[in-house]
C-alpha cells in the first residue's frame, strides 16, 4: 500500500505500509486518528482519493477492477459483529461461500462448519445471533471471514463492543489463527495480543503514521512522548488482558 490518502471525515494522509504473507500488523492510536478509515480504504469500502493498494501484485486502484472480486479476497471482522439476525450461525458463515464463491449449499455448509470449528463454535452452529453472547457472535464473525479463505483478514477493533468477561475468548481465537499463519491487519488497543503475535506495530495519529516498529520497540523504547503517554494509559485500562495473552504466548513457546 503506497501513499494512501482519503480526505473525508476520518481522513488519511499519505499512509504507506507493506504486509507480507503470514504477518500480523497491529494498528493503534487515539480515537479519530483514522484507524478504521484506513481499513475501509484497504478493502475499498471507502475508496481512497489517491494512492495505490496492491494485493499479490494487483493494483486495486487500476481502472476496470471488479471491487466485489477484490473484497472477496480480503476478510473483514467488524466491531459490532454485523451478523444477519434472521440466519443461524452456520448460515451467516456459509452465505458468502454460496453467493460470492458460488458453492452449492451442502459444500458451503461443510466449509462453514469447518470454520466454526476453528473458532470453537461448532456446537452453536444452529443458533441465531440473538441466542449467542457478544463474544460468541464475534467468533462467528471471525469464522465467516476465515471460511472465504482470504489473502488477508482485517480486524476493526474486534473486542471494543464486548463486555470485559467476553474479551478473552475472542482474543484467544485471534491468537490461535495468528499462530496458524493467517495474514492479519488488526486495529486494537489490546496490547497483550500485540505483544504476543505482532510482527510490527503502527501508531496512527491525525491520519498519519507517527511511529512504527516491533513490539519490543514499543514496549521498551518508544521514541515519541505521545506514544509513551498513550501506552501508559492502555496499560492501566487493559493490563489484565495483556497478562492473559502474555501467559498464553509463553505457554505455547515452551
Amino acid at each position: 500500500m503506497k501513499s494512501l490518502s482519503w480526505n473525508c471525515s476520518g481522513f488519511i494522509k499519505g499512509v504507506s505500509l507493506e504486509v507480507a504473507e503470514r504477518e500480523v500488523k497491529v494498528i493503534f492510536g487515539p480515537s479519530g486518528s483514522g484507524k478504521s478509515t484506513l481499513l475501509r480504504c484497504i478493502n475499498m469500502l471507502s475508496p481512497p482519493d489517491k494512492g495505490e493498494v496492491y494485493l499479490r501484485g494487483q493494483n486495486f486502484m487500476a481502472s476496470g477492477i471488479n471491487l466485489n472480486t477484490i473484497r472477496a479476497r480480503i476478510g473483514m471482522v467488524f466491531q459490532t459483529f454485523n451478523l444477519f439476525s434472521h440466519l443461524k450461525a452456520i448460515d451467516n458463515v456459509s452465505i458468502g461461500l454460496r453467493r460470492v464463491k458460488g458453492l452449492l449449499k451442502e459444500e458451503a455448509r461443510a466449509k462453514a462448519l469447518e470454520a466454526l470449528q476453528q473458532v470453537k463454535m461448532e456446537q452453536w452452529a444452529d443458533h441465531y445471533p440473538a441466542e449467542l453472547s457478544g463474544g460468541q457472535q464475534q467468533r462467528v464473525g471471525i469464522a465467516r471471514a476465515l471460511a472465504m479463505e482470504p489473502d488477508v483478514i482485517l480486524f476493526d477493533e474486534p473486542t471494543s463492543a464486548l463486555d470485559p468477561e467476553l474479551i478473552g475468548e475472542v482474543l484467544q481465537v485471534m491468537l490461535d489463527i495468528a499462530k496458524a499463519g493467517t495474514t492479519m491487519i488488526v486495529v486494537t488497543h489490546e496490547m497483550g495480543f500485540a505483544r504476543a503475535v505482532a510482527s510490527e506495530m503502527i501508531f496512527l495519529g491525525d491520519g498519519v503514521i507517527l511511529e512504527q516498529g516491533t513490539p519490543k520497540h514499543f514496549f521498551t523504547s518508544p521514541k515519541s512522548d505521545r506514544v509513551k503517554k498513550f501506552l501508559k494509559q492502555l496499560q492501566i485500562l487493559y493490563g489484565s488482558h495483556e497478562e492473559l495473552l502474555k501467559q498464553s504466548y509463553e505457554e505455547e513457546s515452551k
